[in-house]
């Protein structure tokens, strides 16, 4: 075949759907520039200063930054991000990808089951946190009772140093798992079934199905799934909300986060600088993470040259 039939082939798109797209393009651009570069680039500028919240300002170079080296609060906080991190991100990764599979096939009921996966995302995280703090209350809550016939009934899951964390990583997943269930059933849905059909006709069964044709398929959907569960976890507000409410830091600091962290000092201690020089840093990290992970694995892309 010709060129010139090639390029009769391809649609060429119209100036309104260009304009449209672009103007589409822009909108996001511009939330993209207020709402995130922007509080990011003046949360650097004020880390470069002594601000109590009460009108004084100093120029203070990089004695804020500086202070962080020393600050063992701050780098057992960030082992607690990373430890929250390494617990939220693969599990929601997992779970909403089995329940996408589960619900990508169409049965009686799957549109009720798809919206009540998804209908935590439409609450506030704050009511959220307080019907999981009514439901995980001491002796009290929904879940000792129902967890007692079983010799559970004691367990303090937000008391407990040692189960606070892993609690609240729970609730993480458990809010989040509907957002991303519809994001890989998106991709599933843009999986032609012609690549199905050709693997059953050369013999493979479900799992070779999954593993030869659906998880390649579904590399830059997880990419993105990937990106958006870190950054969340690393320097977003999902586990700051949850920390606000059920634990306030505790017990014994043991659900500090970098974020919960950084609010302290700046709304507790009026250590406004200091607290945007955090914020600084758990920005870098993202940004760094973020970058790498594009640059080894081509956007989601790995296999591609």
């Amino acid at each position: 075949m010709s060129r010139t039939s090639l390029t009769r082939l391809v649609p060429r798109s119209r100036p309104g759907e260009s304009r449209a797209a672009f103007g589409f393009v822009a909108l996001d651009g511009l939330g993209l520039i207020v709402f995130v570069a922007l509080p990011a680039i003046l949360a650097l500028v004020i880390g470069l200063f002594n601000v109590d919240g009460f009108g004084k300002i100093e120029f203070a170079g990089l004695h804020n930054f500086q202070l962080m080296a020393g600050d063992k609060l701050l780098w057992k906080s960030l082992g607690i991000t990373t430890a929250f991190t390494a617990m939220f991100v693969p599990t929601a990764f997992v779970v909403s990808l089995c329940l996408a599979l589960l619900v990508r096939k169409p049965f009686p009921g799957v549109g009720l089951v798809r919206t009540a996966l998804f209908l935590p995302n439409v609450i506030s995280l704050v009511v959220i946190a307080v019907m999981w703090q009514f439901l995980l209350t001491d002796k009290v809550g929904v879940v000792p009772e129902m967890l007692g016939g079983v010799g559970l009934g004691d367990v303090s899951w937000l008391g407990d140093p040692a189960l606070a964390l892993p609690t609240l990583a729970f609730v993480c997943v458990w809010f989040l798992m509907g957002y991303q269930m519809l994001i890989f059933l998106a991709g599933l849905q843009d999986i032609p079934g012609e690549l199905y059909d050709a693997a059953t006709v050369d013999g493979a069964n479900a799992w070779q199905r999954f593993w030869g044709v659906t998880w390649p398929s579904l590399r830059p959907t997880s990419f993105f799934v990937l990106i958006t569960s870190l950054v969340n976890a690393l320097a977003g507000s999902l586990g700051f909300d949850l920390v606000m409410v059920l634990t306030k830091g505790g017990p014994a600091n043991s659900t500090s986060t970098v974020v919960f962290y950084a609010y302290q000092q700046a709304f507790l201690y009026g250590r406004f600088g200091y607290a945007a020089a955090i914020c600084g840093l758990m920005v870098a990290i993202s940004i760094v993470i973020t970058g790498a992970l594009f640059a080894l694995t081509r956007g989601g892309r790995f296999d591609e040259s």
